[in-house]
């Protein structure tokens, strides 16, 4: 896909803060969109504030992926993934980036400022950027996990 029809919303609480001002400037750099909800310091904030109105402008089409940061990324990842239509998955390495996409079809990752190296955040969010879906057997589970956001009440 061309960078330029990507566009990827950012979130952050106050210990992602400097992670997602980091990847907003390499993405920018590479000519990719960003929309950034926040937070806007390092300063205590509520991750919830910001990671549920990134996780919904990817859901509702507005963004065509995202990025969520915090201490560890568990949080983000959990708010992000109660929002209908997110696939938000916890990256910590290329691999995890890749296998986000080729397996899951993540169309969000969360990353853990306290855990994850800067240089190591910049090759993962790259890897996951350029990995395509494999679909076939993933493509039937992800079916899966759709049918089974619909059933819910």
């Amino acid at each position: 896909m061309p960078n330029t029809s990507r566009k990827v919303a950012l979130g952050s609480d106050h210990a992602g803060f400097r992670y997602k001002e980091a990847v907003k400037a390499h993405l920018i750099a590479k000519g990719i969109e960003v929309v950034d909800f926040g937070a806007d310091s390092p300063e205590s904030t509520d991750y919830p504030l910001f990671i549920r109105p990134a996780a919904e402008a990817v859901a509702d089409g507005k963004c065509t992926h995202g990025i969520v940061f915090g201490g560890s990324g568990n949080g983000e990842a959990i708010m992000a993934n109660k929002v209908d239509g997110i696939r938000c998955a916890v990256c910590w390495s290329v691999e995890t980036a890749q296998l986000a996409t080729a397996h899951n079809n993540a169309n969000m990752i969360s990353i853990g400022e306290r855990v994850v190296a800067l240089e190591t955040t910049l090759a993962l969010v790259d890897a996951w950027l350029e990995t395509e879906f494999e679909g076939g057997r993933h493509a039937r589970r992800i079916g899966q996990i759709r049918q089974y956001e619909l059933e819910r009440p």
